[in-house]
């Protein structure tokens, strides 16, 4: 199979092992042991921290191990968190219902004609303290949210957001300064 010689043995080894984690994890029926789940597993989880109903993709490159999430943060249902890098999330956090954070880029095999125009690429994803990201939003890799700004439902974030800012819209821009 072309995957397995482009990756080798021990990713598809690691893959599997990560994505039977991924089924029991799915199992977790509520917040506090989902919590538990992945602390257990490496990330790092602030007390009075929500996690509801969110889905993880790609365990097996950073995993869990890459995820800092602070103190009374809240993650909403069917939230998508790729976990090809670190994923952190400062103090009191919010992210609404279905959004879904990037962290890498790729279109496919070494020898995919799009290669070498959209090379393979991760970069981490930032939250700042106090920040909100509102339901339907997609951040895109190496994005960092400043601290007490808003992100407006159904935005694209494909750059940094300054602090106390609202920003909306596909992409998302400026829409005014908070404080």
């Amino acid at each position: 199979m072309k995957a397995v010689k482009e990756v080798g043995e021990f990713r598809v080894i690691k893959f599997t092992l990560f994505s039977i984690l991924s089924c029991i994890y799915s199992f977790g029926t509520f917040p506090p042991i989902r919590k538990i789940f992945l602390m257990l597993l490496g990330a790092r989880i602030g007390n009075d921290t929500v996690l509801m109903n969110i889905k993880f993709f790609n365990w097996h490159h950073m995993g869990p191990k890459g995820i800092r999430i602070g103190k009374e943060c809240f993650i909403g249902d069917e939230t998508l968190i790729d976990l090809y890098d670190k994923v952190v999330l400062e103090d009191q956090v919010t992210i609404a219902q279905r959004v879904t954070i990037l962290t890498h880029l790729n279109v496919g095999y070494k020898d995919h004609p799009l290669q070498k125009y959209f090379p393979k690429k991760s970069k981490p994803v930032i939250f700042r303290s106090g920040c909100v990201v509102a339901v339907a939003s997609i951040i895109l890799p190496g994005v960092t949210i400043g601290e007490r700004s808003f992100i407006a439902a159904g935005s694209v974030v494909t750059k940094n957001v300054p602090k106390d800012t609202l920003v909306a819209g596909i992409p998302a821009k400026l829409v005014r300064k908070i404080q």
